[in-house]
């Protein structure tokens, strides 16, 4: 009995006299065989253990995943590249001559894709490299060693639960502050990849200033018209209904003006130096060089919120637009917001939702209690993504034509069915 209690208030003694930065885990006392006060000795957890959230085996599992989703990326990345290469090779040789090399040029038009890539199969590689690397450690037994330590299968999924929202994220932030930048260069052709040549236009109406703005060609890196041809069915006293010149310019907001088309040696009306500028109420359109002195003569300037951008007839520029640039969009009285737009500007607010969502219908494959084949869960994990993507486009275009669904509902409705279902699959995978 003596023996036992020296014990217990010689280890307290030392935990406690101990400095913080020598503590180190101390061994139990052993306890005196049938005695009762020494069979629960002082337990080791008084002992200070330092505490890391992440663990070895975190470290471990986090580096093999994004190491797989590295290698998947660069794989689904180079296949792309090889096939379209060889398809305009021509193209990029003849480029690369005239600009100091083929490898400079491949990376300036490819660059781009690569974003676009990513935005596009984010999700799917991450649910693909979940499966390759619990797959990778089942094989090799580490999977079975570290369940028999007792560790759930979602803690051994935390790591990689954490690197797939944070891959969202990035997705996110490429979607949002990194392609709309390169959208131009996203809709070039490989024989214009300085962005010089013209394509056709998509007439727009004006609605507030009642401009019909149209022309012959569109050069959108250069945000240039060519031979504009503006209707004109406002009143506007003077210059009739039409406004033609040979090139205009799209010039954003100043001091002295709004944003809006600068047309350069203006062909008709003839007179334009001697017209007054015009406009509705205190809001000027049409500015001339008469009483507006920082324009030249046969010059003119129509103030209008239709930008240049929307006169692409690629509607990639679109579906490449900024959350704020789309709500822009729908909130422009100048302009018709179609349907499909607004159910455009809904899904990329919910986006990351639903590509989170996915990646957590895969958990239960990932887990795959039944010890299926590797092969056959990539297959049922391809299933689950054509279903995602079924569910999803069928909303979009009942939303888009207007069948039975608004455009909020017809973005929201995917997530409404789906986000349930995965986090039920996320707790279920939590508790085994």
């Amino acid at each position: 009995m003596a023996g036992g209690r020296w014990q217990r208030r010689s280890s307290l003694a030392v935990w406690r006299s101990a400095p913080a930065s020598h503590l180190l885990p101390l061994p139990c006392p052993a306890p005196i065989p049938d005695h009762p006060q020494t069979l629960f000795p002082v337990p080791c957890h008084l002992s200070p253990v330092p505490y890391s959230p992440v663990t070895r085996i975190d470290r471990y599992i986090l580096t093999l995943f994004l190491r797989t989703v590295l290698i998947c990326f660069c794989s689904i990345a180079g296949i792309f590249v090889v096939f379209h290469a060889f398809t305009s090779m021509d193209e990029l040789v003849k480029q690369g001559q005239q600009q100091g090399g083929l490898l400079p040029v491949m990376a300036r038009y490819y660059g781009p894709y690569m974003l676009l890539l990513f935005d596009w199969t984010g999700a799917i590689i991450t649910l693909m490299a979940f499966l390759f690397t619990v797959g990778w450690l089942r094989r090799t037994g580490e999977l079975t060693s570290t369940l028999a330590a007792g560790i759930s299968h979602g803690r051994l999924l935390r790591p990689m639960i954490i690197a797939s929202l944070l891959i969202v994220t990035v997705q996110l932030v490429s979607r949002e502050w990194l392609l709309p930048d390169y959208r131009d260069a996203l809709s070039m052709k490989a024989k214009d990849i300085t962005g010089t040549a013209e394509q056709p236009i998509s007439p727009q109406y004006d609605k507030v200033n009642r401009v019909l703005i149209d022309g012959r060609s569109l050069v959108a890196k250069a945000s240039t018209i060519h031979e504009p041809s503006f209707r004109l069915d406002g009143d506007f006293p003077g210059f009739g209904d039409l406004l033609l010149a040979p090139i205009c310019h799209w010039m954003d907001a100043t001091a002295d003006h709004g944003a809006g088309f600068l047309l350069d040696s203006v062909q008709y009306p003839e007179n334009i130096d001697e017209l007054p500028s015009v406009g509705v109420a205190d809001r000027p359109i049409l500015f001339t060089s008469r009483d507006q002195a920082w324009l030249k003569p046969r010059q003119c300037f129509f103030a209008t919120s239709v930008h240049v951008d929307l006169l692409q007839t690629n509607q990639s520029a679109t579906r490449m637009a900024s959350v704020a640039e789309l709500a822009g969009r729908v909130r422009n009285p100048a302009i018709h917001s179609s349907l499909s737009l607004r159910v455009l500007l809904h899904e990329r607010i919910i986006r990351p939702a639903l590509d989170f969502s996915l990646i957590l219908l895969g958990l239960p494959l990932v887990v795959n209690r039944r010890g299926r084949n590797l092969f056959v869960m990539i297959g049922a994990a391809m299933g689950t993504v054509l279903l995602f993507f079924l569910i999803k486009t069928l909303c979009s275009a009942m939303g888009g034509n207007g069948y039975w669904l608004s455009p909020a509902m017809a973005a929201w409705l995917p997530l409404i069915l789906i986000g349930p279902v995965a986090y039920l699959r996320l707790r279920d995978v939590q508790l085994v």
